[in-house]
């Protein structure tokens, strides 16, 4: 089975990315390339753990739309947080009938983010 390894998220404004997603979701960046590439690369967190790392910027502006979906502890903070650093909500928080609940919200530089919260136990 296949399985995700890099994403790419794209921004009107990387700046206002690079914030929200650092203070929300607390990823790193690092820039990649010469400045006027404009294209940072994304750790999500410890490489030793499961999860994904990706970029901001490059083929995903100009396709101008990539989705993936974040796996949050609590939903209802996160959407909080979501909102406090400029972003909205496109599909408020609904249950996946014995998965958990989701909600999907837009970052400051337009690109659409899942939010996953699984059912306990």
């Amino acid at each position: 089975m296949s399985r995700i390894v890099h994403f790419e998220l794209p921004s009107t404004d990387a700046a206002a990315s690079r914030k929200f997603y650092e203070t929300v979701f607390g990823w790193k960046f690092e820039q990649y390339g010469s400045p006027e590439m404009n294209y940072w690369l994304i750790m999500t967190g410890d490489p030793a753990q499961p999860g994904i790392d990706g970029g901001l910027g490059g083929a995903a502006n100009e396709f101008k739309a990539t989705v993936n979906t974040v796996g949050v502890d609590d939903l209802d903070a996160t959407i909080e947080k979501v909102l406090a650093n400029g972003g909205a909500i496109i599909m408020p928080k609904d249950v996946i009938p014995g998965m958990g609940y989701l909600a999907y919200v837009r970052e400051p530089g337009g690109a659409p983010i899942g939010l996953f919260q699984a059912i306990s136990g």
